[in-house]
């Protein structure tokens, strides 16, 4: 069984570094959730909490946003982030939808 050299053990280590970066650097350039994208309908989705409806989602509270989900990926204090249910695009921290579980 060989070994790895040293220079292979770095070379890998920076095309990981590489690749991790480009990611962030896509998921920031991520476009927005649109309120009329269809899965954004069929989870009530808003880009601001206070205009969910309330008739058809009658637990919904005013102080439910994405910014204090389980599933919003952005960091506090963030205005937009990624979201577990919408890959690849973001969602205003102050947005809201149906799947919203408060952060632990």
């Amino acid at each position: 069984m060989t070994h790895p050299s040293r220079r292979t053990f770095m070379m890998c280590i920076a095309g990981a570094s590489a690749a991790l970066g480009a990611s962030q650097v896509l998921a920031q350039a991520a476009g927005a959730v649109s309120e009329t994208d269809p899965q954004a309908v069929a989870l009530g989705f808003k880009t601001d909490t206070t205009k969910a409806d309330t008739a058809k989602y009658p637990k919904h509270e005013a102080s439910q946003m994405c910014g204090g989900c389980q599933l919003y990926q952005g960091k506090a204090g963030d205005a937009t982030g990624p979201c577990q249910l919408f890959a690849g695009k973001l969602v205003p921290s102050k947005g809201w939808c149906s799947a919203w579980v408060k952060k632990a």
